[in-house]
């Protein structure tokens, strides 16, 4: 039960932080085209993608962590590398959907705008996807340091 607790954890990580690595490497991709079709099909695939792939690994790290805690014994609040990795996904969480999502979908239609107009201003959509992908960075780069602690466990 461990082993297949702790392969679902695992597999909710990779699942987790490799869609979030793939989206941007897709929205990198269609941006250097400056195609508002293109930018506008990427987007809605990152959307997408974030519903079918990033929320399930969520629950997944989330599920089985919780769930492997409970049977180690640990107490999740006073296990520092898990207090402190749980506190690094709600502020994830929180990035996520109060900038990151809101952005997602403001370039979505600025894209799709841009496509069906044939108006496309890239210099404004350039700009809010530099701040999509800041908030992003704060996104990924605080469950990233989760990562860290679960692997590396300091005062463990």
């Amino acid at each position: 039960m461990i082993l297949a607790l702790k392969l679902l954890h695992i597999a909710a990580v990779v699942l987790f932080l490799g869609n979030i690595l793939t989206g941007l490497f897709w929205h990198a991709h269609a941006a250097r085209t400056r195609d508002p079709h293109l930018l506008a099909h990427a987007m809605a695939g990152i959307i997408r993608s974030d519903r079918l792939f990033t929320m399930p690994g969520v629950v997944g790290i989330v599920g089985a962590g919780v769930a492997l805690a409970m049977i180690e014994r640990l107490p999740m609040l006073r296990t520092g590398w898990i207090a402190w990795t749980l506190a690094l996904l709600v502020v994830s969480g929180i990035v996520f959907m109060a900038r990151v999502a809101p952005l997602q979908r403001e370039l979505l239609a600025m894209a799709g705008e841009g496509a069906r107009t044939g108006a496309f201003d890239f210099a404004r959509y350039r700009a809010r996807a530099l701040a999509w992908e800041a908030w992003g960075a704060v996104a990924l780069l605080t469950p990233v340091a989760g990562l860290v602690l679960m692997v590396v466990k300091p005062g463990s």
